[in-house]
């Protein structure tokens, strides 16, 4: 059978916006922070910028004794206060005429098969044509039960239309974890059903390292070992755990960033050219990418560790790790863990990657640092260049999103002196266009089917293969290092870069 093609789903065709089809979004976990602060006001600013079918209905499943009108408040409530487009009367009239709320527990078969009865009944009322998507915004432990639910309430059957389900990470907890959640998970949904979120895939500048790299001839061919000293990765916060003793505990820095979104950036840095954008070839290449990562053979000098300790954050003082509520006073839960990998192809033999993450440092900011090597002859006297560095591409995710570019220039003046210089790419002063939310594109890309942005279950495998040792060795080392809240991190990471006779780019 041929289908037609269809401009408005075609991410090729730039003329036209892609739009999503008929379908129905039932979001759990709906009284969730996660629901409140970004789904909500995603979905809201997708309708406001006409990127939502006229039928498109939303169904909220909790533990709540409401009635619709209450769902719709509280969303209503949530679009007022987070939506990043202006509130219009009528976007939302005609969106929250679609919201419907399902009062149930995630044990009960009854309010799954109620929750059947509601999105059929969507199916007639607003042509939604069976099509349904189910967001998981609920802790991973519930994952199982949730999609064996489903398939049981005939909610999982693809005979009347598309079925699709969205798991936020975790992704597991290990491998072991990862794999039998998979399995669990794919008893019911095909693996192109199955939509792994992992928010950072959706930012804007996340997505433009693929087109800094591969629509521009100046970077790709020294891109390499040739050209590449090493590589810098970091995600740095400003924030101390809040209120998430619950889940972070025992979880750490490793686990909650590395796993996922640091592995995530190094794979579109590091990948072959794709042959093409498709979701099979842009997952193919980072897989391969991430096969081939190496961990060194002694991991004590390797990697670093550590918690934050009391200190002062913007002028105010702020407790250590483990002062916070709800921390036990003995956990050795890393709130900043930082290791140096290695990848073992033609490109990029010799060439150290080094990833960092922590909680309560200096300032927030997320980048991929690209260092070159030094030039290999300096035709000036020592004092004409006693300032100059490395060359250096960063890519900034956020804040501050853009580019920046450091090289050696001339100093005005009639002597010689070469000094560092930065020129800058901000995507807010080159663009009118104001940049999507990433949970904008990513539920978009859901509804629309459009998958290259949701890493797969090989990636997901293949990031706890890479860093299970890592966690392994830790938990086998008694002592843990603190460092000051408002710093750089714990001295063992300093110490890391040291033996390599590199430093971290300042935060």
């Amino acid at each position: 059978m041929t289908i037609a093609h269809n401009p408005l789903r075609d991410p090729r065709d730039k003329r036209l916006p892609r739009v999503a089809g008929p379908c129905v979004l039932v979001l759990f976990g709906v009284t969730g922070d996660l629901s409140r602060k970004k789904l909500l006001p995603a979905i809201y600013d997708l309708a406001n910028r006409g990127l939502l079918p006229p039928g498109f209905s939303l169904v909220g499943f909790a533990r709540r004794d409401w009635e619709h009108e209450d769902f719709r408040q509280i969303a209503y409530e949530s679009v007022k206060k987070y939506a990043r487009t202006p509130f219009r009367e009528d976007v939302w009239r005609h969106l929250s005429e679609g919201m419907h709320f399902v009062p149930g527990e995630f044990s009960d078969p009854g309010a799954f098969e109620a929750l059947a009865m509601a999105v059929k009944e969507l199916d007639q009322t607003r042509g939604t044509g069976g099509n349904y998507a189910f967001y998981l915004s609920i802790p991973p432990k519930f994952f199982p039960q949730v999609v064996e639910q489903l398939q049981r309430a005939g909610l999982a059957d693809r005979s009347q239309g598309w079925r699709r389900v969205v798991i936020e990470k975790p992704f597991g907890h290990d491998l072991a974890s990862a794999i039998e959640l998979n399995d669990t998970v794919h008893r019911v949904f095909p693996e192109e059903s199955i939509f792994r979120i992992d928010h950072y895939l959706g930012k804007e500048t996340v997505q433009n390292i693929l087109a800094l790299r591969f629509a521009n001839e100046m970077f790709e061919p020294i891109w390499n070992r040739s050209y590449v000293d090493h590589v810098q990765i970091t995600m740095a916060e400003d924030i101390g755990i809040g209120g998430r003793a619950g889940y972070y505990d025992g979880i750490g820095a490793a686990r909650d960033v590395i796993q996922n979104h640091l592995l995530q950036l190094l794979a579109l840095t590091a990948m072959e050219p794709p042959v093409s954008f498709s979701a099979e070839a842009v997952r193919a290449e980072k897989a391969k990418v991430l096969s081939a990562v190496r961990l060194p053979d002694d991991l004590s000098l390797a990697t670093a560790r550590g918690q934050y300790a009391a200190g002062w954050q913007g002028g105010v003082k702020v407790r250590g790790y483990l002062e916070e509520d709800g921390i036990p006073s003995d956990s050795r839960t890393e709130t900043y863990a930082a290791v140096k990998l290695e990848i073992g192809n033609r490109r990029w033999a010799g060439v150290p990657f080094y990833l960092r993450t922590g909680k309560r440092l200096s300032r927030r900011v997320t980048e991929v640092a690209v260092i070159f090597q030094r030039a290999p002859h300096l035709p000036f006297s020592e004092t004409d260049t006693e300032e100059l560095g490395q060359n250096a591409l960063v890519i900034r995710v956020q804040p501050d999103e853009g580019i920046t570019v450091r090289f050696g220039s001339k100093v005005p003046g009639s002597s010689m002196e070469v000094r560092d210089v930065n020129m800058d790419f901000a995507y807010g002063e080159s663009f009118t266009e104001s940049s999507p939310e990433a949970y904008e594109r990513l539920l978009l890309d859901v509804l629309i089917g459009d998958p290259p942005l949701f890493p797969r279950q090989e990636e997901v495998e293949l990031s706890w293969r890479i860093l299970d040792p890592v966690v392994e060795y830790w938990a086998s080392q008694p002592e843990i290092d603190q460092y000051k809240s408002g710093g750089y991190g714990p001295e063992s990471a300093d110490a890391l870069m040291a033996r390599d006779g590199r430093a971290w780019r300042r935060l």
